[in-house]
């Protein structure tokens, strides 16, 4: 045997005895750790602390309890975010998911917040054997079967969300356009991320039908300071809407630059826009009266939810959001997963847990949970909101900033 085939055997004998031991390490510990990364630097920086805060909820109540099947449970929270670009980092992202598997307490992961970190993460992750579970990647190609091989190379599905994809995300907003607001003529942007690119294609695919003409469809640099090129061209045409799909860091130039440029055009996006930093970002008075969707059930206002609500205000000093529900909710899926895995018998492994968890069928606050074969979540409403500014509350208050309009058409 050479010497790079015995360093090589050694690698996998290493990584076969890690997985092995998973088991036996948390059973002679009682510990249990779910990995997280988020991008607690840059742009998405106050996003990224909501859905942080809402697994550490989630894990805080599980342990105020007893713990899960006699494991007490730790979250790893990673940064995958970097000062350099100034938004996530999928490299970092995919650092953060090889550093989780070298830790044989971690038994699945929460996250990540973007799609573009999601893509990265997911085959590091089935590779490695280990499920994760995101409240807010929704690009439809990550638990596409035409992609399977690119993303889920281990062979078994891997990656869950308990949101919708932009294959409906996108298509409700353009269906609200349409037969809501009755708009004609739209101009379709994106920030070149895997997200904004897969928001914005679904968003100018469903327009035609619909009856809306795509009058551009462009594509931005986020790290450029001036798109007024593309917004005066969409002027001079007279589209009365625009459409953005992607993240805050081009998104907080577009919604400051079209409010200069073409200020009676009614404006929207995704959940990329349904965040705090879009908010202060952007600013008062340019960011008012936009739209955005949610890739799931707005539960917050029923009455049934007060109790939680109250709960977590009490605990976390901050009133919960949409995605901190998503959240909340991916972590019941981990912690349900797991009991179901040690009621029945079995070590309580990475892979008896990602197998558990395609079995899931759960009454979390968002309603019925459970996935198709695929790992996507099986319901697949959208929500839509408008901002409408109230001055008792702070601008990045999203739950207070953000009115809820209603569940986009079908």
């Amino acid at each position: 045997m050479s010497k790079l085939t015995r360093r090589g055997a050694a690698r996998l004998g290493a990584a076969a005895l890690a997985g092995a031991a998973i088991g036996c390490a948390r059973a002679d510990e009682k510990l249990l750790t779910i990995g997280m990364s988020v991008p607690l630097t840059g742009a998405l920086a106050q996003q990224a602390a909501i859905v942080r805060n809402a697994a550490q909820f989630a894990v805080n109540e599980a342990n105020d309890k007893g713990g899960v099947a006699g494991y007490q449970v730790k979250l790893m929270v990673l940064d995958d975010g970097s000062s350099t670009t100034g938004q996530y980092d999928p490299a970092l992202s995919a650092t953060n998911a090889r550093r989780m598997l070298n830790d044989p307490s971690v038994i699945a992961a929460v996250g990540p917040l973007n799609s573009g970190s999601a893509k990265a993460m997911c085959p590091v992750f089935s590779e490695g054997g280990m499920a994760f579970i995101s409240g807010s990647a929704t690009n439809p190609d990550l638990n596409d079967p035409k992609f399977f091989a690119v993303y889920h190379p281990g062979g078994k599905p891997n990656f869950f969300r308990t949101v919708t994809t932009d294959a409906y995300q996108g298509p409700g907003m353009a269906n609200y356009f349409a037969e809501v607001l009755k708009l004609k003529k739209v101009v379709v942007l994106d920030d070149s991320g895997a997200y904004g690119v897969g928001m914005a294609n679904a968003f100018a695919a469903e327009a035609p039908k619909r009856g809306m003409e795509v009058v551009i469809r462009d594509r931005l640099d986020p790290l450029n300071a001036d798109y007024s090129a593309v917004l005066t061209r969409a002027k001079s045409i007279a589209a009365d809407a625009l459409y953005y799909g992607g993240d805050p860091l081009a998104g907080i130039k577009v919604v400051k630059q079209s409010y200069d440029i073409m200020p009676h055009a009614v404006k929207g996006g995704g959940d990329g826009v349904h965040t705090p930093d879009m908010l202060t970002g952007g600013g008062m008075p340019a960011i008012q009266g936009w739209y955005a969707t949610s890739a799931a059930t707005h539960v917050l206002d029923d009455p049934t939810m007060q109790s939680w609500v109250k709960r977590y205000q009490s605990a976390m000093k901050q009133d919960p959001a949409d995605y901190t529900v998503t959240y909340y909710d991916a972590v019941q899926v981990i912690l349900d997963a797991v009991r179901r895995v040690a009621a029945s018998g079995q070590t309580v492994t990475r892979d008896a847990v990602r197998a558990a968890m395609l079995t899931t069928h759960l009454k979390l606050l968002q309603g019925e949970v459970s996935f198709d074969a695929n790992g996507d979540l099986a319901s697949k409403v959208v929500s839509i909101f408008q901002v409408k500014y109230d001055p008792q509350y702070a601008l990045a208050d999203v739950v207070h900033q953000f009115r809820f309009v209603g569940p986009a058409p079908a």
